[in-house]
Protein backbone atom coordinates (compact mmCIF):
# COMPACT_ATOMS: atom_id res chain seq x y z
CA UNK A 1 0.00 0.00 0.00
CA UNK A 2 2.94 2.41 0.93
CA UNK A 3 3.42 1.95 -3.28
CA UNK A 4 0.17 3.77 -4.12
CA UNK A 5 0.75 6.98 -3.12
CA UNK A 6 4.14 7.21 -4.77
CA UNK A 7 2.03 5.94 -8.00
CA UNK A 8 -0.35 8.51 -7.54
CA UNK A 9 2.33 11.41 -7.24
CA UNK A 10 4.03 10.22 -9.94
CA UNK A 11 0.84 10.20 -12.39
CA UNK A 12 0.07 13.37 -11.03
CA UNK A 13 3.59 15.09 -12.32
CA UNK A 14 2.44 13.74 -16.35
CA UNK A 15 0.73 16.45 -17.93
CA UNK A 16 0.17 16.67 -21.13
CA UNK A 17 0.14 20.00 -23.01
CA UNK A 18 -2.71 21.28 -24.95
CA UNK A 19 -2.12 20.24 -29.60
CA UNK A 20 -0.66 23.71 -30.27
CA UNK A 21 0.73 24.45 -27.14
CA UNK A 22 4.74 23.53 -26.76
CA UNK A 23 5.69 20.75 -24.75
CA UNK A 24 7.45 20.59 -21.54
CA UNK A 25 6.34 17.10 -19.99
CA UNK A 26 8.70 14.42 -20.44
CA UNK A 27 7.94 10.63 -19.47
CA UNK A 28 10.93 9.09 -18.31
CA UNK A 29 13.35 11.87 -19.65
CA UNK A 30 11.97 12.00 -23.26
CA UNK A 31 9.78 14.98 -24.49
CA UNK A 32 6.48 13.61 -25.37
CA UNK A 33 5.24 14.75 -29.34
CA UNK A 34 2.76 17.02 -29.37
CA UNK A 35 0.41 17.79 -32.75
CA UNK A 36 1.19 20.89 -34.47
CA UNK A 37 -1.23 22.35 -36.94
CA UNK A 38 -1.35 20.88 -40.38
CA UNK A 39 1.18 22.03 -42.88
CA UNK A 40 -0.19 24.19 -46.08
CA UNK A 41 -0.23 21.87 -48.92
CA UNK A 42 -0.70 18.28 -47.07
CA UNK A 43 -3.91 17.04 -47.42
CA UNK A 44 -5.23 13.84 -45.79
CA UNK A 45 -8.05 12.06 -47.48
CA UNK A 46 -10.03 9.43 -45.19
CA UNK A 47 -11.19 6.73 -47.95
CA UNK A 48 -15.35 5.80 -47.13
CA UNK A 49 -16.59 2.37 -48.75
CA UNK A 50 -20.14 2.41 -48.38
CA UNK A 51 -20.71 -0.74 -51.49
CA UNK A 52 -23.88 -0.03 -53.15
CA UNK A 53 -24.28 -3.46 -54.28
CA UNK A 54 -25.39 -6.63 -52.27
CA UNK A 55 -22.25 -8.09 -50.72
CA UNK A 56 -21.40 -11.06 -48.37
CA UNK A 57 -20.82 -10.20 -44.94
CA UNK A 58 -17.33 -11.74 -44.99
CA UNK A 59 -16.82 -9.93 -48.83
CA UNK A 60 -14.13 -6.92 -48.86
CA UNK A 61 -14.15 -5.31 -51.99
CA UNK A 62 -11.17 -2.88 -53.04
CA UNK A 63 -12.49 0.48 -53.74
CA UNK A 64 -11.40 3.68 -56.14
CA UNK A 65 -11.05 6.87 -54.25
CA UNK A 66 -14.29 8.02 -55.31
CA UNK A 67 -16.27 5.17 -53.20
CA UNK A 68 -16.95 3.09 -55.86
CA UNK A 69 -15.92 -0.54 -56.18
CA UNK A 70 -13.26 -1.78 -58.78
CA UNK A 71 -14.99 -2.80 -61.60
CA UNK A 72 -13.39 -5.88 -64.03
CA UNK A 73 -13.02 -5.63 -67.24
CA UNK A 74 -14.65 -8.98 -69.00
CA UNK A 75 -14.25 -10.68 -72.65
CA UNK A 76 -17.40 -11.44 -72.34
CA UNK A 77 -20.73 -8.81 -72.85
CA UNK A 78 -24.83 -10.32 -72.13
CA UNK A 79 -26.13 -12.25 -75.17
CA UNK A 80 -23.04 -13.79 -76.47
CA UNK A 81 -23.16 -17.73 -76.34
CA UNK A 82 -20.27 -19.50 -74.30
CA UNK A 83 -18.80 -23.08 -73.67
CA UNK A 84 -18.46 -23.76 -69.79
CA UNK A 85 -14.46 -24.79 -69.84
CA UNK A 86 -14.29 -25.12 -66.02
CA UNK A 87 -16.19 -27.02 -62.97
CA UNK A 88 -19.09 -29.15 -63.06
CA UNK A 89 -21.04 -27.74 -66.24
CA UNK A 90 -17.71 -28.07 -68.31
CA UNK A 91 -18.23 -28.25 -72.05
CA UNK A 92 -21.90 -27.01 -71.78
CA UNK A 93 -23.06 -24.56 -74.50
CA UNK A 94 -25.16 -21.60 -72.60
CA UNK A 95 -26.77 -17.58 -73.36
CA UNK A 96 -24.85 -15.15 -70.82
CA UNK A 97 -27.86 -13.21 -69.36
CA UNK A 98 -26.04 -11.12 -66.38
CA UNK A 99 -22.86 -9.81 -66.00
CA UNK A 100 -21.15 -8.77 -62.26
CA UNK A 101 -18.35 -6.45 -62.62
CA UNK A 102 -17.43 -6.25 -59.19
CA UNK A 103 -16.70 -9.79 -58.85
CA UNK A 104 -15.87 -10.77 -62.47
CA UNK A 105 -18.88 -13.51 -62.78
CA UNK A 106 -21.53 -14.36 -65.17
CA UNK A 107 -24.91 -16.17 -64.54
CA UNK A 108 -25.44 -18.04 -68.12
CA UNK A 109 -28.93 -19.73 -68.58
CA UNK A 110 -30.12 -22.81 -67.11
CA UNK A 111 -26.39 -23.59 -66.31
CA UNK A 112 -25.09 -24.19 -62.97
CA UNK A 113 -28.14 -24.35 -61.39
CA UNK A 114 -29.05 -24.29 -57.52
CA UNK A 115 -31.62 -24.79 -55.48
CA UNK A 116 -33.23 -22.05 -53.11
CA UNK A 117 -35.89 -22.22 -50.76
CA UNK A 118 -38.25 -19.82 -50.47
CA UNK A 119 -39.97 -18.91 -46.99
CA UNK A 120 -43.46 -19.29 -47.17
CA UNK A 121 -45.79 -15.89 -46.17
CA UNK A 122 -49.73 -16.56 -45.37
CA UNK A 123 -50.68 -15.99 -49.08
CA UNK A 124 -48.21 -18.78 -50.59
CA UNK A 125 -46.57 -21.50 -49.29
CA UNK A 126 -43.14 -22.36 -49.17
CA UNK A 127 -41.23 -23.95 -52.24
CA UNK A 128 -38.20 -24.69 -53.54
CA UNK A 129 -36.69 -23.05 -56.77
CA UNK A 130 -33.36 -24.05 -58.75
CA UNK A 131 -31.88 -20.60 -60.02
CA UNK A 132 -28.82 -20.24 -62.01
CA UNK A 133 -25.56 -19.35 -59.45
CA UNK A 134 -22.38 -17.00 -60.90
CA UNK A 135 -19.31 -18.52 -63.05
CA UNK A 136 -16.32 -17.22 -62.72
CA UNK A 137 -15.62 -15.10 -66.06
CA UNK A 138 -12.40 -17.08 -66.39
CA UNK A 139 -14.26 -20.28 -66.60
CA UNK A 140 -16.02 -19.78 -69.88
CA UNK A 141 -15.30 -19.20 -73.01
CA UNK A 142 -17.12 -17.46 -76.43
CA UNK A 143 -18.70 -20.14 -78.70
CA UNK A 144 -19.11 -19.98 -82.36
CA UNK A 145 -22.70 -21.86 -83.26
CA UNK A 146 -21.52 -22.45 -86.76
CA UNK A 147 -18.54 -24.13 -86.02
CA UNK A 148 -18.80 -25.70 -82.86
CA UNK A 149 -15.63 -24.64 -81.82
CA UNK A 150 -14.46 -21.66 -78.46
CA UNK A 151 -12.26 -19.42 -79.13
CA UNK A 152 -10.66 -16.17 -77.62
CA UNK A 153 -11.54 -12.84 -78.03
CA UNK A 154 -10.08 -10.36 -80.86
CA UNK A 155 -10.41 -6.57 -81.21
CA UNK A 156 -10.32 -5.24 -84.76
CA UNK A 157 -11.65 -1.92 -86.87
CA UNK A 158 -14.46 -2.45 -89.06
CA UNK A 159 -14.69 -0.70 -92.63
CA UNK A 160 -17.05 2.32 -91.41
CA UNK A 161 -14.43 2.78 -88.30
CA UNK A 162 -16.32 0.66 -85.16
CA UNK A 163 -14.76 -0.84 -83.57
CA UNK A 164 -15.53 -5.10 -82.91
CA UNK A 165 -15.16 -7.89 -81.20
CA UNK A 166 -14.41 -11.23 -83.26
CA UNK A 167 -13.56 -15.11 -82.78
CA UNK A 168 -10.02 -15.47 -82.89
CA UNK A 169 -9.94 -19.08 -84.62
CA UNK A 170 -12.82 -18.58 -87.23
CA UNK A 171 -12.70 -14.67 -87.66
CA UNK A 172 -16.58 -14.35 -86.82
CA UNK A 173 -17.99 -10.93 -85.18
CA UNK A 174 -19.46 -11.10 -82.78
CA UNK A 175 -20.61 -7.29 -82.11
CA UNK A 176 -23.06 -6.73 -84.67
CA UNK A 177 -25.78 -4.59 -84.72
CA UNK A 178 -28.85 -7.48 -84.89
CA UNK A 179 -27.16 -8.93 -81.72
CA UNK A 180 -27.33 -5.95 -79.93
CA UNK A 181 -30.85 -5.14 -80.97
CA UNK A 182 -32.02 -8.39 -79.86
CA UNK A 183 -30.99 -8.28 -76.59
CA UNK A 184 -32.18 -4.89 -75.73
CA UNK A 185 -35.54 -5.77 -76.76
CA UNK A 186 -35.42 -9.16 -74.53
CA UNK A 187 -33.46 -6.80 -71.66
CA UNK A 188 -37.05 -4.94 -72.18
CA UNK A 189 -39.58 -7.53 -72.19
CA UNK A 190 -38.28 -8.63 -69.09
Amino acid sequence: MAGMPALQGAMASLSISAPSAASTSSFWGNPLATFSALQPGIKFMIKTCPIVMRLKRWERKKCKPNSLPVLHKMHVRIGDTVQVIAGREKGKVGEITRLFKHNSTVIVKDLNLKSKHKKGTDDEPGEIVMIEGPIHSSNVMLYSKEKNVTSRVGHKFLEDGTKARYLIKTGEIIDSVENWVKVFKEGISE
